[in-house]
């Protein structure tokens, strides 16, 4: 009976939400992060797009991370400190396994090196350009029954990233904190597969000038979502490593970079050093079982009640299904627009102003955000990931009667204004002076999720306030 004793024993964990709602779990003592993430997607009927994470936030430090899904949600908790108020947060997290399949955008070449037998035969970016999704397409083959030449690519591949003698280096400048002052220094980094270290002359690599500065199996790292005002950090770029059973915020060894994409490419890369092939493995697990389908492909699952519907079209004598996808897509906005228009028509007869009902119907959208400040948009899409095409709707807080589309691209969050126009009567919504004019809110959206238009990409993935 001893032996199944853990398995039997439940603990209670308490879950966040983005609107600060929570939900008391009863968990098996050795439950993951993806588990638990499951668990909630059951209970509150989510659809399961392979993105929500458990999100660990330090309140008084402005610390957060997202839990690696095959982390122990109790191993977790049992590093937390008295003096820390830590809360675990459900939420999407869209960059989990992004730099799987787009690596060039993680690891710049400027900032990778790799050994001198790999550069002879490719260029970074080529490496990782062709042999990262040459060799996850491989693994897929190999998952299938595929064997040979494949396998040894991508065997060699993950060799190249996982092995002690090939592993790329990773270097450039970062702000370190000085331990116990308050100031920071510019210093040279490098990561190599022993560690992370910094150099105390110049740029040089010889072992003489090399300094030790951590290792990451007894640590966590952590991203900074306070920007540069509880450590004082010269950018808003921060980053940390936090020793398992520390302290406290003494313990912390901080660092900043210049920019996102040094910040990224720095964390993927530690990630990638700490797990290895876990996160790989991570990144398959929803897909086991599923032949022939790719990650970089694959749909969410939807309701069954979802699955039972199909599209038809009843504007001949005769009714009939509709297979094609396009056309069953755009029958669908068209439905949408006619509802939409039929609804303030109805208003407009009972002599409200059409602008009351295009001022109401986007506020029940997951994508709208009411009033919330642009520092407030910009933590919540990066905490969603910067994945290009991320995105939420808000009140503009220097115009009250604008409206404003917060997107991320190229690691970067651009800000849009959407004003309103006012034609014979009639009022429109634009983000291009003009050309292209629309009847409310969530006809914009629904144009811009189709068409990249005047913006940098397509719209993807809505940042919503969650409630559990």
């Amino acid at each position: 009976m001893s032996m199944y004793s853990s398995f039997y024993l439940l603990q209670v964990i308490k879950v966040y939400s983005e609107d600060d709602s929570s939900r008391a779990l009863e968990v098996p003592s050795d439950i993951t992060a993806r588990d638990v993430c499951q668990l909630l997607i059951l209970k509150n009927h989510y659809v399961d797009d392979h993105s929500w994470t458990l999100f660990e936030q330090l309140t008084h430090t402005g610390l957060g991370r997202a839990i690696e899904d095959h982390e122990l949600v109790m191993e977790v908790q049992s590093n937390w400190v008295m003096e820390e108020e830590t809360k675990l947060y459900f939420r999407k997290n869209y960059a989990k396994y992004e730099f799987f399949k787009n690596p060039l955008s993680f690891f710049p070449d400027h900032m990778i090196s790799f050994p001198n037998e790999t550069n002879a035969a490719l260029s970074h970016s080529g490496i990782l350009q062709e042999l990262f999704p040459l060799a996850l397409s491989m693994l897929m083959k190999h998952k299938a029954g595929f064997r040979g030449k494949e396998k040894c690519m991508s065997d060699n591949f993950f060799q190249m990233f996982l092995s002690s003698s090939t592993y790329p280096e990773i270097h450039g400048y970062l702000h370190a904190k000085e331990q116990g002052k308050k100031s920071w220094k510019k210093l040279y980094f490098l990561l190599r597969r022993s560690g992370l270290y910094f150099s105390t002359k110049g740029t040089s690599k010889e072992p003489r000038h090399l300094q030790f500065f951590c290792e990451f199996s007894n640590s966590d790292m952590y991203m900074s979502l306070t920007g540069k005002k509880i450590s004082g950090a010269p950018t808003n770029y921060g980053f940390c490593f936090k020793p398992n059973k520390s302290g406290g915020t003494r313990d912390l060894k901080q660092l900043c970079a210049d920019d996102e994409q040094s910040r990224t490419c720095w964390m993927t890369a530690i990630r990638l050093l700490k797990y290895g092939m876990q996160l790989y493995q991570n990144y398959m697990q929803p897909y086991q079982g599923r032949s022939g389908c790719s990650p970089l492909n694959i749909t969410p699952m939807r309701s069954i009640s979802e699955n039972s519907l199909v599209a038809m079209d009843f504007s001949g004598h005769r009714s009939r299904i509709i297979e094609n996808p396009t056309e069953a897509l755009s029958v669908a906005v068209e439905e949408g627009l006619a509802w939409r228009r039929r609804g303030c028509l109805r208003l407009n007869s009972h002599g409200s102003p059409i602008a009351m009902a295009n001022m109401a119907i986007h506020r029940s959208q997951s994508w709208f955000h009411h009033k919330i400040s642009r520092e407030e948009a910009q933590r919540l899409i990066l905490q969603h990931g910067l994945v290009d095409g991320v995105f939420l709707v808000r009140d503009s807080q220097s115009n009250p009667k604008t409206f404003v589309l917060s997107l991320s691209h190229g690691l970067k969050i651009k800000h849009f204004q959407i004003v309103p126009l006012e034609d014979d009567g009639k009022l429109f919504y634009t983000l291009d002076d003009g050309h292209t004019r629309f009847t409310d809110l969530i006809q914009l959206v629904e144009f811009y999720q189709l068409n990249k238009g005047v913006l940098p990409c397509k719209l993807k993935h809505y940042c919503a306030r969650i409630a559990l």
